[in-house]
C-alpha cells in the first residue's frame, strides 16, 4: 500500500463562479467537475491544475457567512484551522504583480522567507482568503 497523499484542499466561498474564474486565471487551474449536493444545498466546483495535478475544491452553501479573516500570516497563525493556501511560482515578483492585477489585495510584498533559498509573498484573494506565493532557488 502506498503512502497517503493530499488530494485537494477545500475553500468555502461567497461567489462560486467568480472564485472559480479567479483561481483559474490567477493559478492556471481548469474546472474539472461541478456538482450539487441537494440535501444540504451545497454547490461544488473542483479545479485541477492540468500540468501539476493538484486540485482545489471551491464550495458554496446558501446562508454561509464569512469566518475570521487574517490580515497576514502572523494573525493567521493565531487561529487553529486553515490559515492560508500556498502556490509555488517560478518568478515571484512577476506572479505577485500579475495576481494583484487580477484583483488580489497585497498583504506582504515579495521578500526572503525564513526558509533558506526561498522567497515569499502574501496576498488576499478577492474574497479575503490569505494566499502565499513561494519561489524556491533550488528549482532554478
Amino acid at each position: 500500500m502506498s503512502e497517503p497523499r493530499l488530494d485537494h484542499a477545500g475553500l468555502s466561498v461567497r461567489d462560486l463562479g467568480a472564485a472559480a474564474d479567479w483561481y483559474c486565471a490567477a493559478f492556471g487551474y481548469a474546472r474539472e467537475l461541478e456538482l450539487r449536493v441537494d440535501p444540504i444545498d451545497l454547490d461544488i466546483v473542483m479545479l485541477i491544475h492540468r500540468a501539476h495535478g493538484d486540485r482545489l475544491e471551491l464550495l458554496h452553501r446558501a446562508g454561509s457567512a464569512p469566518g475570521p479573516r487574517a490580515d497576514g500570516p502572523a494573525e493567521a497563525a493565531l487561529s487553529h484551522g486553515l490559515g492560508h493556501v500556498a502556490f509555488d511560482v517560478d518568478d515571484l515578483d512577476a506572479a505577485f504583480a500579475r495576481i494583484v492585477g487580477l484583483g488580489a489585495r497585497p498583504v506582504m510584498t515579495p521578500r526572503p522567507s525564513p526558509e533558506p533559498g526561498v522567497r515569499m509573498a502574501y496576498l488576499a484573494d478577492p474574497e479575503g482568503n490569505l494566499v502565499e506565493l513561494l519561489s524556491r532557488d533550488a528549482r532554478r
